[in-house]
């Protein structure tokens, strides 16, 4: 479901690059940047061959030399943050701090390494002092901070956060929509509620905050209010393809068939790049008893996305329904097969 927590951020969070251009780090550019010391850049090949056991043995090799390697707790956190040992990184990078204060990359490492290791309270402060976006994270800091304050239930300083990396004023109605999504996105339903409400309060006119609110009720099965939500959305914003799939799927739930057939096909003339509406469309005539124009939707979508599961399990139905046994008992292995490959993938 769109509710879940957005796990694939901990995966891209998580990413390692090369490179740094902040004015702070120009002073040890060579050793930050894309041009890394010389002692380096055999562990930087293997961490970017996935081999990170071998890159910390390159660089732990390297703790007994003296004079001490300049930069070498840092290159240790950041080797430590890409294999996503995070308490370990989270020990180097503040040594790496506690060397050099000015190095903002390793604060932000910290930070985000804080967070990855489920402690939000200890990262906040850490990305508070940096704000720029460094390519060796290869995430905008912004977003994590705000991430944070919502898991502190600091909700005020997440929408400040989320108005900075969108460029809004923070009182603004765009600032409350912002962090409404965001916190929907984390499954903080009440709130992202009160202040998608904020958002059509402060500017009646704005896109986005009623098809919010719809989503949110749909989810919740208050489909009235959520009906009510998207009428509002088209009124609005007439040209929104999502907002009549979405109105045609409420309308779908308390069984009006024929208006959201009408919605979907409306959807499907604004943005005909979805499968969602095909997907919908197909159950819908097939609850009219329209089989062969559900058929020929569900096909559509399969077209467009053959790896979909549900799409395969319905068109076997609607065979069944057909009496098509053999073509049923494709489209059902079909959806079978896919379901459980999706279910073994990390």
């Amino acid at each position: 479901m769109w509710l879940h927590r957005a796990l694939p951020l901990l995966l891209l969070v998580a990413a390692f690059c090369a490179g740094q251009d902040t004015p702070a780090s120009s002073a040890s550019e060579a050793e930050h940047g894309s041009n890394p010391p010389s002692r380096f850049v055999d562990a930087r090949a293997l961490l970017q061959q996935g081999r990170y056991d071998e890159a910390i043995s390159e660089l732990q090799a390297l703790v007994a030399v003296r004079p001490p390697v300049k930069g070498l707790a840092r290159e240790l956190g950041a080797a430590y943050y890409k294999k996503g040992d995070y308490l370990k990184a989270i020990d180097s990078l503040k040594t790496a701090q506690s060397e050099d204060a000015s190095d903002n990359e390793a604060t932000q490492l910290l930070g985000l390494s804080y967070y990855l290791a489920g402690r939000p309270a200890e990262a906040i402060p850490q990305l508070e002092k940096v704000q720029s976006w460094f390519p060796r994270a290869n995430v905008d800091a912004a977003y994590i901070l705000g991430i944070c304050y919502i898991q502190t239930k600091d909700y005020p300083k997440a929408r400040t956060a989320f108005a900075r990396m969108f460029e809004v004023p923070p009182d603004s109605a765009a600032a409350y929509l912002f962090a409404a999504r965001m916190l929907l996105r984390q499954e903080y339903d009440p709130v992202a509620e009160e202040y998608a409400q904020k958002a059509s309060e402060v500017d009646p006119k704005l896109p986005g905050a009623h098809l919010l609110l719809g989503e949110l009720y749909l989810y919740k099965s208050r489909v009235p209010e959520a009906i009510e939500q998207f009428q509002k959305e088209v009124s609005l914003n007439p040209a929104n393809a999502n907002a009549y799939y979405k109105l045609a799927d409420a309308y779908s739930r308390i069984q009006k068939y024929d208006e959201a057939e009408r919605l979907l096909q409306r959807s499907i003339w604004l943005d005909a790049s979805s499968t969602g509406p095909y997907i919908l469309m197909g159950k819908v005539l097939a609850k009219k008893g329209e089989l062969e124009l559900a058929v020929r939707a569900l096909k559509r979508a399969a077209a467009m996305d053959p790896n979909n599961p549900m799409t395969h399990h319905l068109l076997g139905q609607t065979y069944r329904d057909m009496g098509k046994k053999e073509e049923a008992e494709s489209e059902l292995k079909a959806a079978e097969q896919l379901q459980t490959k999706q279910n073994t993938q990390p």
